[in-house]
């Protein structure tokens, strides 16, 4: 149900946001968890060990979904975390594995738009070492925690092609809601895409937030690397638990 109130000509408004001001900028920062760090992509250090990641894969079909091609080579790679190191919106990140150091996956922050505090995750390119793994989740957190409780968004949107399944089972399971599917929204490698819409808003990161700190806190983890509880399960539960007073 909508929130609203009413003006004098009965009316129903929006309700006031007060003392709004607009959110901040990102920046280029290296932001720190238990198992991942991001920071800022870089060719020099990140280019030859995301390379390497993205071989592992054993053809090039998590590329399919997204704006570009696998690279087939070394330099081509290269050159394009040169190009997408310098941009400033989307504001690409490297995950890095602070078990071994090296970078397995990158993401990015982009439709920057601090006067309305809107902002969206994209560009999410995760090699076989990172997909399905804590630090994915981790590093999805991070960013999340980055722009809501730093730099102050009210809202975090996450798109996707409508037929890109697994995405769209991410993007719930991490928390986020369905709004809908935009029709033809773009032309992307000669195609139609029809995108869909998730959000999360900042009324709802508090009991989110705790849920993913509680899911990623190592204690969640056996021996073997399984999970105790599942972060879906987390969600849902914090969802449907009564408000306190």
């Amino acid at each position: 149900m909508l929130e609203s109130t009413f003006n004098e000509f009965m009316q129903p408004i929006g309700l006031p946001v007060a003392e709004w001001h607009g959110a901040k900028p990102p920046a280029r920062v290296v932001l720190s968890g238990h198992y991942v760090r991001l920071e800022p992509v870089d060719a020099g250090r990140h280019a030859e060990d995301l390379y390497a990641a993205y071989l592992d894969a054993k053809d090039a079909s998590a590329w399919t979904y997204l704006a570009i091609e696998r690279s087939n080579t070394f330099d081509a790679y290269r050159a394009h975390v040169e190009t997408i190191s310098a941009q400033d919106d989307p504001l690409h990140f490297a995950v890095v594995d602070l078990a071994n150091g090296k970078a397995v996956g990158t993401l990015s922050l982009l439709r920057i738009d601090v006067r309305q505090g809107v902002i969206e995750v994209g560009h999410v390119v995760y090699s076989p070492r990172l997909q399905r793994t804590r630090l994915a989740t981790e590093a999805l957190y991070l960013l999340m925690q980055y722009v809501f409780d730093q730099l102050g968004y009210r809202r975090f949107e996450w798109k996707c092609d409508a037929l890109n399944a697994p995405s769209r089972s991410a993007a719930l399971r991490n928390g986020f809601r369905f709004e809908g599917v935009f029709r033809q929204a773009m032309v992307y490698k000669g195609r139609n895409r029809d995108t869909a819409w998730f959000s999360i808003i900042n009324g709802e990161w508090p009991t989110l937030r705790d849920s993913y700190q509680r899911w990623l806190d190592p204690q969640n983890f056996a021996a073997d690397g399984r999970q105790i509880e599942r972060l879906s399960q987390l969600i849902q539960a914090s969802r449907e638990a009564p408000a306190t007073a």
